[in-house]
């Protein structure tokens, strides 16, 4: 299929930022100019007013398949990327079996092929069962498809083993994604430490609990000389350490989440289920500093850690549901606001969304360089609409942001070539 993108605004950081065509055959970016002649038999997509981005590449997503497909599914999950404009997705191994052995992540990879919606590349378990005792067999899961090994969600406690970690993951050339939380001093808590969880009598995690473990994550990054990745960083102290550890000049990478640079934990105030995320929502100086952190480039990346749970179990009590928000069909939006206040330029957002990510595990996506893969997202800067979870592809609907009115909206959405989504006719009006 050729397709020619006329009129829009193309920012491909680095590269472009203006007015351009986009040429499309055979699966590729062929061209990016002005006035590009459209080849016989190609499909023209007009996209004056428009801004026409490389795809978004999300490093953190949970689609809960296999295992807890009544949360998500890999074809539900990506459904609902593609209509975020993303058309690259890493998902996280705390399936259940957990990703943690070749056939698991062949699985996934064949479960995304057939969805036919985002390219899906699995991120293997450090840990066998991700139970933080015995490393899973890293090579293997490289060799099979793996970009990066984690265990997020359970965080690998053992110092020892996360030494022998980052030394294989060096030997393959892969980055180790940590979820930095010391559970002795998270335990039990259920939202941020500090006034407002004293006022609502609910368990507090302290901040320490993440400046911790990404203080030791940095030693033995510097020890090993692996690649390291810090998944949803949200304390002042986390965003000071991994500026200093880049200062350093090592191999550390870290991404912030919509949520923890919009909202702060005066959300949970009425015990509001939807405002429970692990990392909690902290204080207004913690945002404030992920967003500095955005700005100076300490924080390379943008990731949703799209988490979905079913309406009844966030429906438990504040201290009893589960921790997580959906996140990809509201991330564009939340970031272009970091554009309005000034945070970010244009391109940079659009840099954090796609090329860096990308960048950051490797990955062949997030430019609209010739001859790269046409995974391509055309967003309306304009269009403002309002947040509402049933109108979601995600199977869940736990979201903080419902009912917000908010501005940016992807209009259509290309895969390898493939045009595989386009926002109706009714949603153009919402």
């Amino acid at each position: 299929m050729t397709l020619l993108i006329q009129g829009g605004h193309v920012i491909d950081p680095g590269r472009v930022n203006g007015v351009a065509d986009v040429l499309i055959e055979n699966g590729t970016i062929s061209a990016v100019g002005p006035a590009l002649k459209a080849p016989a038999g190609a499909t023209v997509i007009q996209a004056k007013g428009q801004l026409v981005l490389p795809g978004f590449v999300d490093l953190h997503v949970h689609f809960r398949e296999p295992g807890f497909e009544y949360k998500e599914t890999i074809q539900s999950g990506t459904a609902a990327a593609v209509a975020g404009g993303f058309t690259t997705v890493c998902a996280m191994p705390n399936t259940n079996p957990v990703n943690d052995n070749q056939a698991v992540t062949e699985f996934m990879l064949e479960r995304a092929k057939a969805a036919g919606n985002a390219h899906l590349y699995p991120i293997g378990a450090i840990t066998k069962k991700s139970e933080g005792k015995e490393l899973a067999e890293i090579g293997d899961l490289r060799r099979a498809g793996c970009v990066a090994i984690s265990d997020d969600g359970k965080p690998v406690m053992n110092s020892l083993v996360m030494r022998r970690a980052m030394e294989y993951a060096r030997a393959f050339d892969v980055p180790v994604v940590d979820h930095c939380e010391d559970l002795h001093l998270s335990e039990g808590g259920c939202m941020n430490e500090g006034l407002v969880s004293t006022e609502l009598g609910l368990p507090g995690i302290p901040s320490a609990a993440e400046d911790v473990m990404v203080a030791r994550n940095v030693s033995l990054a510097e020890l090993t000389g692996a690649r390291l990745h810090l998944a949803h960083i949200s304390t002042a102290g986390s965003v000071r350490m991994v500026r200093e550890a880049k200062a350093r000049g090592l191999k550390v990478t870290a991404e912030a989440c919509p949520h923890h640079f919009t909202l702060t934990e005066e959300l949970t105030r009425g015990y509001n289920t939807h405002a429970k995320m692990n990392p909690p929502l902290r204080t207004m100086q913690d945002v404030q500093a992920i967003k500095e952190g955005l700005r100076d480039g300490t924080i390379d990346v943008i990731a949703t850690d799209h988490a979905p749970h079913a309406t009844q179990e966030k429906q438990q009590e504040f201290t009893e549901a589960p921790f997580g928000i959906v996140g990809l069909e509201t991330a564009l939006s939340l970031t272009l606001a970091l554009v309005d206040e000034g945070v970010l330029t244009l391109e940079s957002a659009i840099d954090k969304l796609a090329t860096a990510p990308a960048k950051a595990f490797s990955l062949n996506a997030g430019t609209l360089a010739v001859g790269a893969p046409a995974d391509v997202a055309i967003v309306d800067p304009n269009r403002e609409w309002q947040v509402d979870p049933s109108r979601f592809r995600s199977k869940s609907r736990n979201t903080p942001f419902a009912g917000w009115k908010v501005r940016g909206r992807v209009t259509t959405t290309i895969v390898s070539g493939r045009v595989v989504f386009e926002l109706d006719r009714s949603e153009r009006q919402a």
